[in-house]
């Protein structure tokens, strides 16, 4: 187009403003494509790397340990846990993340073939309320009692991240699993059922998260030192604190944890 005979300043270049633009997204797109790729293929790698470590079959202990301690909130990781101690495998069991209204009176009328190890040897916690509480009332119980070594009762998808919890806390304590596989787990596989499925991802995904809180943040939380050292700490045990059933204290007790 002219103006008065002459071209119009910049009408042939307009046209070849957007040619880079173009050019860079084109060259973009596959790079993207291959990157979204590669990130999916990592997940997935991850995810059967994961499922590979997570036992379908429960597992014969060749050593006995200082103390037995059972993370609650599966079927019969309890009742396992107390056979486990009358077969003298650990001198004393933590039953961690128990209900409130539980009290050994009732466990026993669960588990009446093994009422004088309840007795006389298990410990019942109250207090946690997911798997890091789980841990920190774990290391709390086994310094009162000295124990150097435990025996780590929970259902086979929940094993890994509860090692990871409890050696986070406890890295001087030998941990030796023993994962609860229940008979439907043991007799399909976890990809043929939806909810197994999602259930083992889910787990996956709280592993992976832990496993980064942990490169994050490596001291323990529920101890001084952590509350001191860094502000994540510091809320997350403020959160374990308001969930205590007592109050008494917001200073650490003589085993580096706190007592709220």
């Amino acid at each position: 187009m002219t103006v008065g005979g002459s071209p119009k300043p910049g009408s042939d270049r307009a046209p070849q403003l957007g040619k880079p633009a173009r050019g860079l997204r084109q060259l973009l797109r596959p790079i993207c494509s291959a990157i979204c790729a590669l990130g999916v293929a990592a997940l997935l790698a991850s995810f059967l790397w994961f499922i590979s470590g997570v036992s379908n079959e429960e597992v014969e202990l060749t050593r006995d340990a200082d103390g037995i301690v059972v993370l609650t909130g599966g079927a019969s990781r309890v009742a396992d846990a107390v056979e486990l101690l009358a077969a003298g495998r650990g001198r004393r069991l933590l039953i961690t993340g128990v209900n409130p209204s539980t009290n050994q009176g009732g466990l026993s009328r669960a588990v009446p073939l093994h009422d004088k190890f309840i007795t006389c040897c298990v410990d019942l916690d109250h207090s946690a309320i997911n798997t890091v509480g789980n841990a920190v009332e774990t290391r709390r119980w086994a310094r009162q009692r000295g124990f150097r070594s435990l025996i780590v009762v929970t259902s086979n998808y929940h094993m890994p991240r509860a090692l990871a919890e409890l050696g986070h806390q406890m890295p001087d304590v030998t941990l030796i699993p023993f994962p609860v596989v229940t008979e439907k787990r043991r007799a399909e596989p976890w990809w043929s059922n939806a909810a197994s499925a999602r259930l083992l991802f889910s787990e996956y995904l709280k592993y992976i998260y832990s496993v980064m809180r942990h490169r994050l943040d490596p001291t323990p939380a529920g101890t001084e030192l952590a509350s001191r050292r860094h502000p994540v700490s510091w809320f997350r045990n403020a959160q374990y604190c308001r969930h205590q059933s007592s109050m008494r204290s917001s200073a650490p007790n003589d085993t580096g944890t706190w007592v709220c």
